[in-house]
């Protein structure tokens, strides 16, 4: 079967599918299959790496090569995988617990070296798999079976996370808004490099309708405001209210009324590719109901990946100069012990 006839059902397996009933995790699923066969994807060349938590099933439920491996090393093997071939499509699958708690060392440095990897991080701020406690992406405040008095942590916000790691590629996208999520789920996978997607995620059992404040349908078109590469910040049900930067020293976002606080060239423009990523930390660090939450593509700026390096290196190492071997294990510096 060629990879111009592969549906849906193509990549889904015959596991049962073990996640509770209305969990957000189905839709990301679902959304996740349907876009493998629009990028052409092969699942003899698709790989995905998890590690430990309720999104690291994932590999299960894939019809594609996959790792279910240890808690929060899911970066380090995927790693280990796109350098020993670079053709693979490695997407690696992670939680808030899993990725920034245990797994963060390894998240970060993937990201800094910007191996080619496509990385999806299910953020809903709980532990879910072990019942329930927080997690590094818990509200401070929050009251879990781990937290009884309230967690005294300041939480991770992890698209900031991931551009202070300079991240090639950072977006969000939520569980229950499939169109979009489909959308930067492909723009992730066309990226050359290091692509890091928070997908909000619902943990109906644990941590129910921990985003409904900009998720929920009554809400989201005034507390979400998507991101499109050269256009200005507009957001409300027709499109009324923008986004403006103020001034110095804090050049902090401000919402205002287009045309009436603000004339419409005043609007901040989103400009993706910027080498810098400040205007990408500005938005991702914008929090209802001050300032919408910036959805979609934050940062898409190209540049040299860790498998591109360790190749050019490979290509041009010195090939020994026909020493033999035992001569250059002894070549350098060496030492005896007596």
């Amino acid at each position: 079967m060629s990879a111009t006839t592969l549906t849906k059902k193509d990549f889904a397996t015959n596991q049962e599918v073990r996640w509770c009933p209305g969990c957000g995790d189905y839709a990301i699923l679902a959304a996740v299959q349907r876009v493998m066969p629009k990028l052409g994807a092969r699942r003899e060349n698709t790989v995905f790496v998890s590690g430990i938590g309720c999104s690291s099933r994932f590999p299960y439920y894939m019809n594609t090569f996959g790792f279910h491996t240890i808690h929060g090393r899911a970066p380090a093997v995927a790693t280990g995988l796109k350098i020993a071939n670079p053709e693979l499509d490695v997407w690696v699958v992670t939680g808030d617990g899993d990725g920034l708690s245990i797994g963060g060392n390894h998240l970060l440095h993937a990201l800094r070296r910007n191996v080619g990897l496509k990385i999806l991080l299910f953020n809903n701020r709980i532990y879910g798999l072990t019942k329930g406690q927080y997690s590094p992406t818990s509200e401070a405040g929050k009251k879990t079976k781990s937290t009884p008095f309230g967690s005294i942590d300041a939480p991770f916000n992890p698209v900031t996370l991931a551009l202070g790691a300079n991240a090639s590629f950072v977006a969000r996208a939520f569980d229950r808004d499939p169109k979009n999520l489909e959308r930067v789920l492909e723009r992730a996978a066309r990226h050359k490099g290091s692509a890091f997607v928070e997908i909000f995620q619902n943990c109906n059992v644990f941590n129910d309708g921990a985003f409904d404040g900009f998720t929920d349908k009554k809400v989201r078109s005034e507390q979400q405001v998507w991101v499109e590469h050269g256009k200005p910040l507009r957001f409300g049900k027709d499109g009324e209210k923008g986004i403006v930067l103020g001034e110095a020293p804090g050049f902090e976002p401000r919402v205002v009324t287009a045309g009436v606080d603000a004339p419409d060239e005043d609007l901040l423009v989103h400009d993706e590719r910027q080498p810098n990523g400040i205007l990408a930390s500005i938005l991702g660090s914008m929090t209802p109901p001050l300032a919408p939450m910036a959805m979609g593509v934050l940062r898409d700026f190209e540049r040299t990946t860790f498998e591109d390096g360790v190749l050019d290196q490979v290509d041009h190492a010195p090939n020994g100069a026909g020493r033999s071997i035992h001569e250059l294990i002894r070549a350098g510096d060496t030492w005896t012990v007596e």
